[in-house]
């Protein structure tokens, strides 16, 4: 299985810096200069995982895509009400595709799943894709999602090249998904 492993991601966040940055200036960073950027997505993730989240911008970032990230955002609420339900609902249908950081600790988390399957209730299935992030040397914990969902997956024969495989096996490009 082509899952990128967390020392892979970490490796592509590092390769797209030119200078080097702690994760906090780097997610300040990110806050303002994606600004320009034109195709929207909305990130979930684990709120432990900012060096995760931080290499998943990063990587993310070179499709150009402008990404929304929930937790970044300082006037949202870090409850289960309905009004931060509210506020998540609006984003994710605001934002044209959705990816789900996959990391072990997210996909075991309630509120990550939550957040997941809110997201399938609001947007089509080709909108939401799975970034799973398995621990180095490690079989991904979160395989019944790589059933279920759309997920993003190293080329089997091309490394550096990524692609989207959809449950019936279909497979395409992440640049080419991203423009759909």
């Amino acid at each position: 299985m082509s899952i990128l492993p967390k020392y892979g991601l970490l490796q592509l966040r590092n390769s797209a810096r030119i200078y080097t940055k702690d994760v906090a200036e780097s997610l300040q960073l990110f806050k303002k200069e994606t600004k320009n950027l034109k195709v929207t997505l909305f990130i979930s993730y684990h709120p432990d995982e900012l060096e995760e989240l931080d290499s998943a911008i990063n990587f993310l970032k070179g499709f150009g895509v402008l990404i929304h990230v929930d937790w970044l955002d300082e006037h949202f609420a870090r409850d289960k009400s309905d009004a931060t339900t509210t506020q998540l609902q609006q984003q994710i249908r605001e934002n044209s595709k959705f990816i789900f950081l996959a990391t072990e600790t997210a996909v075991q988390h309630k509120w990550c799943d939550w957040v997941l399957r809110l997201a399938a209730t609001i947007k089509a299935p080709e909108d939401i894709a799975i970034l799973p992030i398995r621990e180095d040397f490690s079989d991904y914990g979160g395989a019944e999602y790589l059933k279920k969902y759309t997920y993003i997956k190293e080329d089997d024969f091309n490394a550096q090249v990524y692609n989207v495989k959809y449950p019936h096996g279909k497979e395409i490009a992440l640049s080419e998904w991203f423009e759909l």
